[in-house]
């Protein structure tokens, strides 16, 4: 069980979010009832993992679901889901997050240069050692998922996390059914499309200063921000939000949480504000008039793209 919202710490906290802005987001987050604090080994080059290492450390381990990722490069020689990787990285991140386990660890990608067999023993190697209680992957292709969820002797995969909003809905084609099936539930990253879905990018304007579109390089990112035509249509969403008493961010979030199958959204606050803003849309139902108003309005600006994992 963890709260609809969870905590992110992509991109922000352990590097460009300032310390005491970064400290008042999760204390905020602990106030507000939000229990699942999401992280990974690659943020900011481990970071992310040794902020939340120091700021968490005298809160009661029992308060908070700890989860964190394993995949992507952390030096010329270190990356992927092998079983040297696997025994390396999640050492380096308990050490990091000063802690004995984790509550979920999660493979960042799928290694296709690694035999799922392999990674599957390592993992269960992991839990079976106290290092980690549940397992979990993030933008794994179906096959793959199916792939390990049939595999016997080893622990299972309990959650997903996919990239998910009201303009990304791939996880809908084979993702989140495959899921629902097996018994998998979806942690989502990026339910406000990286900031686009708060309305704060306007059509012909340039981004605001203090916007990640005005510092990151982030190919997709960029790319949806110069999408005129859909920053037109997320402004038509504004009245769609103000007639049922939201801000945009909680009217994408509760249309996140719609889906049964999501457990918890992640949100990436850089403003204790925000996070108070983002809490507010647990417990939010759209009706069905509405989830149809919004389908009108994006049209063709929705993208339905495949798991980051998959090959081709």
């Amino acid at each position: 069980m963890v709260s609809e919202i969870s905590l992110g710490s992509w991109m922000t906290y352990g590097g460009s979010v300032e310390r005491e802005r970064a400290e008042a987001c999760v204390a905020k987050a602990f106030e507000l009832g939000i229990d699942l604090i999401d992280t990974a080994n690659v943020y900011s080059g481990g970071g992310a993992e040794e902020f939340l290492g120091e700021v968490l450390a005298d809160r009661s381990r029992d308060s908070y679901v700890l989860a964190t990722k394993l995949f992507f490069p952390m030096s010329e020689s270190d990356r992927g889901l092998s079983r040297e990787q696997v025994a390396k990285q999640i050492d380096a991140s308990l050490r990091r997050l000063r802690t004995d386990h984790v509550d979920l660890y999660q493979c960042h990608r799928y290694d296709w240069d690694t035999p799922l067999e392999e990674t599957m023993e390592a993992l269960t190697e992991v839990v079976r050692q106290g290092k980690a209680r549940y397992l979990g992957f993030s933008e794994w292709p179906e096959g793959k998922i199916r792939e390990a969820r049939a595999m016997g002797g080893v622990e299972h995969f309990v959650s997903s996390q996919p990239q998910y909003s009201m303009i990304w809905r791939g996880p809908e084609r084979d993702v989140i059914p495959a899921s629902r099936e097996l018994g998998i539930s979806q942690i989502v990253w990026s339910p406000l499309g990286q900031g686009i879905l708060t309305g704060k990018y306007q059509p012909g304007e340039p981004p605001p200063g203090d916007s990640r579109a005005a510092h990151e390089r982030m190919s997709y990112f960029m790319d949806r921000a110069a999408d005129q035509a859909l920053l037109e249509r997320v402004q038509r969403l504004r009245p769609v939000a103000e007639e049922l008493g939201l801000s945009m961010a909680q009217l994408a979030l509760a249309w996140v949480l719609r889906e049964e199958n999501v457990a918890s959204a992640i949100i990436g606050a850089t403003r204790p504000e925000q996070v108070e803003d983002n809490a507010a849309a647990s417990g939010v139902a759209l009706d069905a008039a509405t989830l149809e108003r919004i389908d009108e309005i994006l049209g063709d600006s929705v993208r339905w793209d495949g798991p980051a994992s998959a090959r081709g």
